[in-house]
């Protein structure tokens, strides 16, 4: 975590950046006449032009933001090489390939439309069209035309203005207010090292930990930054991380006794309830478990009782210290996946 001149938190953590692409232009195809000994009439031999290169982007796993995009705005592609005499093909001009993390959606910037979601590792999307390579003369030539001595230009290449935004894939979004003990949560159901202190906005960038089921089976759980009332209005990290829960098929929503008593575990599971519901409504049909963190205090375990009665669900008592509680909440994260059918393969 850096911190600007002025003492302003800076956010490394890129998830929208705009870049512009430029598909390859195609080659022009050739006019050529062949000119050999003994062959007086000759004949046209002139070559088509190559095919010129796409713009593709492609889902990588090896990267986690898209960091590297917003320091290089323009990716082009190759044009198509011209066409040549003796019925030479031009060479088609080099793909330009632009690798961004799972969960990139693409737009068009100018249309305002999505061109894709990559979702997947290895998936592709071509967003620029090379243009295809011009016709050479000898394509030209018929029994009433013998000597064309014309050819076609390439297809132009195609230019767009893209913006591309980057949405978490997860199975389990943790949910909850600074402190709360997120990030230590995650480090212990997963092998995840994120970065832990005791002051507000340690997580300025999603965290990822892959919890191992079985041999076969694992689940995807994101420590996501710490909300506070009015994050849906723009307030704290606001709407630049409320918008990675809306790919989680469940929410963790982790509450605890605030040390200095202002917030209590009822408050703080109704307050963050109601940002989810102020910035989409349909994320409160999620499925969801509230687990009582911290509760190797004692004033937190006091507050187990009152929770209890005043929520119908299960709430799960737990210590990321101690380790209290983590195995039942980790087998009822799983049973709640397997129900819902949504698994990431381990």
């Amino acid at each position: 975590m850096a911190r600007t001149a002025s003492g302003s938190l800076s956010i490394k953590f890129i998830d929208e950046v705009w870049i512009s692409v430029e598909s390859g232009a195609g080659g022009q195809g050739a006019v050529s006449f062949r000119r050999e000994k003994f062959v007086p009439a000759g004949g046209p031999d002139g070559g088509n032009g190559g095919r010129g290169g796409d713009v593709i982007i492609c889902g990588d796993r090896a990267i986690s933001t898209l960091l590297e995009l917003r320091y290089r705005k323009l990716h082009r592609a190759d044009k198509g090489r011209p066409g040549g005499g003796n019925n030479c093909t031009g060479a088609d001009g080099q793909d330009a390939l632009i690798r961004v993390p799972i969960g990139t959606q693409i737009y068009d910037e100018e249309e305002g439309v999505l061109l894709g979601d990559i979702t997947q590792e290895g998936q592709t999307l071509i967003v620029a069209h090379g243009g295809r390579g011009g016709r050479g003369n000898a394509t030209f030539a018929t029994p009433s035309r013998r000597s064309p001595d014309f050819a076609q230009p390439g297809e132009p290449s195609q230019s767009r203005s893209l913006r591309l935004e980057l949405k978490l894939l997860a199975d389990v979004g943790l949910i909850g207010f600074p402190n709360a003990g997120k990030s230590t949560l995650v480090s212990r159901l997963s092998r995840a090292k994120p970065r832990i202190a005791d002051y507000p906005f340690t997580t300025l960038k999603p965290n990822l930990g892959v919890v191992k089921v079985d041999l076969e089976k694992s689940y995807v759980i994101a420590d996501l930054p710490g909300l506070i009332e009015g994050a849906a209005d723009g307030a704290g990290l606001g709407i630049q991380f409320l918008k990675h829960i809306e790919r989680c098929k469940l929410f963790l929503f982790l509450v605890t006794q605030d040390i200095d008593e202002t917030r209590n575990p009822l408050s703080d599971f109704e307050a963050l309830r109601n940002e989810l519901k102020k910035y989409n409504p349909k994320l409160l049909e999620r499925p969801y478990i509230i687990a009582l963190s911290q509760t190797d205090r004692p004033e937190v375990m006091e507050q187990l009782t009152e929770l209890r009665a005043r929520r119908r669900e299960d709430i799960h008592p737990i210590s990321a210290v101690t380790g209290f509680g983590l195995e039942p909440l980790r087998r009822e994260i799983a049973n709640q996946l397997r129900e819902s059918g949504t698994w990431s393969e381990g």
